[in-house]
């Protein structure tokens, strides 16, 4: 896969982008959480800061990035995130913190913006049985960030403080847009010449998806994931606290074991891709999160828990490279960012109402109810994969 240069250029340049939102996004959490001496209301603003684009953008972006040039949306929104945090900067200077969250909020809207763009890039140029392998490979990075991110943002912070913090991330995307421009010039396939209505456009790319069986079917997983997950998300430091009987300082540890999980098996499933269909993936996944799940939720054992945390990790390399897999391929290059833009949102707005709605349940059954009703609901999503696993054995037959 490293011998395709867009799948090698477009890794690089995520690396440094990832750096980039790390680093900004604790130096600004952490800077506010000071400033304000840890106010609730301004905490929870930065993840809306951070969310709210999913919603607002992923579908617009989507349908924008069909019908501009991949290659130059991405190098612009790099470099227009860079701008954005240079302006937070002089912001500061004149006392204005409050601008540290709308630099999240216009850098998180871009990247709506360059998310699809990649996607575009990677259908037409990556071979269909690549695919699968280059997503992985994708997920690995988020993985390796998600263990690596924190303790480099919040080290950053610590040692040198809020400038130091932001004028790397501007170094960091501004590096990300200048590996993306040595890729080769937009091709006339890339480039779009439809100029016509913009919510026709927009329309026509819900009606494919409505439209395609297989894409609607994952749609509803993607959905039902989303819930389940948002159920548990907020929960573990309870699982930590009141079923471990442990320090809230042990979270840490079972966030680094299940981020280091999600790393191994992105590793496997770029090893294995060519031999596992993203459909058995996504469902030998999400059986395997439902499990964990419930035994997470059942265990008052910290070394069970730990153990499952490392299986949970690797189901969810699982659950993410399959369906971005089965997205590709079930979509034509010319909708990628469309489909792309519409079905993220129902997996972050059903997770976002899970997590609204998990500290309400537990107090009203239990944790462990909570965390049994989002394996359910995985099960339920493993379910909805059937009708795609069937059709596929009766076309082998066939």
């Amino acid at each position: 896969m490293f011998n395709n240069r867009y799948v090698r250029t477009i890794i690089l340049s995520r690396v440094f982008l990832q750096l980039g939102i790390w680093i900004r996004n604790f130096a600004v959490l952490l800077y506010v959480t000071d400033l304000t001496r840890n106010d609730p209301f301004y905490v929870s603003l930065i993840s809306v800061v951070e969310y709210a684009p999913i919603f607002l953008f992923a579908m617009i972006g989507g349908t924008l990035a069909d019908r501009w040039r991949p290659k130059r949306t991405m190098v612009w929104c790099d470099l227009l995130s860079a701008a954005s945090v240079l302006g937070v900067m002089l912001a500061l200077l004149y006392g204005t913190w409050t601008a540290l969250l709308l630099g999240t909020l216009v850098s998180a809207s871009l990247s709506q913006f360059s998310q699809p763009s990649a996607m575009k890039l990677y259908k037409r140029h990556v071979p269909a049985e690549q695919l699968q392998g280059v997503m992985a490979m994708s997920q690995t990075l988020v993985s390796v960030f998600m263990i690596l991110g924190p303790m480099i943002g919040t080290f950053i912070f610590l040692q040198y403080g809020i400038e130091i913090s932001l004028a790397l991330t501007v170094l960091m995307f501004s590096a990300s847009a200048l590996i993306l421009s040595t890729l080769p010039k937009d091709s006339k396939e890339d480039r779009s010449a439809r100029t016509g209505d913009f919510m026709k456009e927009l329309r026509e790319g819900i009606r494919y998806l409505w439209g395609n069986r297989s894409l609607r079917v994952l749609s509803a997983t993607f959905a039902v994931t989303g819930l389940a997950a948002g159920l548990t998300q907020p929960l573990l430091l309870f699982v930590t606290i009141d079923q471990l009987g442990l320090d809230k300082s042990f979270l840490q540890w079972l966030f680094l074991t299940n981020g280091a999980a999600m790393l191994a098996g992105g590793i496997l499933i770029m090893g294995a891709a060519k031999r596992v269909k993203p459909q058995v993936l996504l469902l030998a996944g999400l059986v395997g999160s439902a499990l964990v799940t419930v035994v997470t939720g059942a265990s008052t054992v910290a070394l069970l828990t730990v153990t499952v945390q490392i299986i949970g990790g690797l189901a969810y390399s699982g659950v993410q490279a399959g369906i971005q897999t089965m997205i590709m391929q079930n979509t034509g290059a010319a909708l990628i960012g469309r489909v792309s833009g519409a079905i993220t949102p129902m997996f972050m707005g059903m997770m976002v109402i899970g997590m609204s709605l998990s500290g309400y349940f537990k107090e009203l059954f239990s944790l462990f109810t909570v965390y049994a009703t989002s394996g359910v609901l995985l099960v339920i999503g493993a379910l909805l994969l059937t009708p795609l696993l069937v059709q596929r054995k009766v076309r082998k037959q066939a």
